[in-house]
């Protein structure tokens, strides 16, 4: 299992900070940018932007600095001998921007919570924080991200949490300061699927939990997924499912069940 020397998140510096290491650490060092910040690659010192990730390995040069009134990171130096680090495919000594730098910041802060508090299971959480840490930064692009995309990222998850509002195109727009076709254009480029399609799969997803765990009447249940209309709510879930609201529920309540696969 990986052992941290030290776990750090939301660590300020100010203006003037430089972090120099010619010959590296004997330990790895990931560190997760919050702010813009300067860093030397290939013998070149080269602005990244905030939300950038670099993994440095045992040995590698390591030298980065502040580029405006302070810099802000999460950090975290330990050793491992586990093949998805010591094998990673991630490119090491290079900054490489984070897919979902919110959800990374909330795994440094339990990796920091469970280094340093003495719980039972103590190892065997850092163990399962690092893996899903490395699997966040194995899915980020190494293509620079557009300029809205977390933006997107933004409105996405708040579409997954709030599935039952009655969404349109042209709220979403808004809700990022765009056009409505350039939102079309830019959500589908980046997510493979239209904003709307995303929408009725949310609310498809809370309406067979709904049917299928809940009290509700049918109608009940096209409302709080955000359908005025309960026809068009029951069309929708058959063309997605294969099944009518009524024939999901009986299915589910039978003895051998036959549960659709998520939509």
């Amino acid at each position: 299992m990986p052992k941290i020397h030290y776990v750090e998140f939301d660590a300020t510096h100010p203006d003037d900070f430089v972090f120099s290491i010619p010959e590296g650490h004997d330990a790895w060092l990931l560190v997760l940018t919050q702010t813009a910040a300067l860093f030397e690659v290939n013998g070149e010192l080269k602005e990244f932007p905030a939300h950038s990730a670099i993994l440095y390995p045992p040995k590698h040069t390591i030298y980065y600095r502040a580029c405006s009134n302070k810099y802000v990171n999460d950090w975290v130096r330990f050793d491992a001998d586990e093949s998805y680090i010591t094998e990673t495919t991630l490119p090491v000594g290079v900054p490489f921007s984070l897919p979902d730098p919110g959800y990374c910041h909330q795994l440094f802060q339990l990796l920091t919570y469970e280094h340093t508090f003495q719980n039972d299971y103590r190892e065997l959480s850092i163990d399962y924080l690092f893996r899903l840490i490395f699997n966040k930064l194995c899915e980020a692009s190494q293509d620079k991200l557009s300029p809205q995309y977390y933006n997107l990222l933004n409105l996405r998850k708040t579409l997954y949490n709030n599935p039952g509002h009655p969404w349109t195109v042209s709220l979403m727009a808004e809700h990022l300061h765009i056009s409505a076709g350039y939102l079309q254009t830019i959500y589908k480029s980046t997510f493979g699927i239209s904003c709307m399609e995303d929408v009725i799969h949310c609310r498809i997803r809370l309406a067979k939990e709904k049917l299928g765990f809940g009290p509700h009447k049918i109608a009940e249940v096209a409302t709080l997924c955000g359908y005025a209309n309960v026809e068009h709510f029951c069309r929708q879930f058959r063309q997605l499912t294969g099944y009518s609201p009524k024939a999901y529920r009986e299915t589910l309540a039978s003895k051998e069940p036959k549960i659709p696969a998520e939509p």
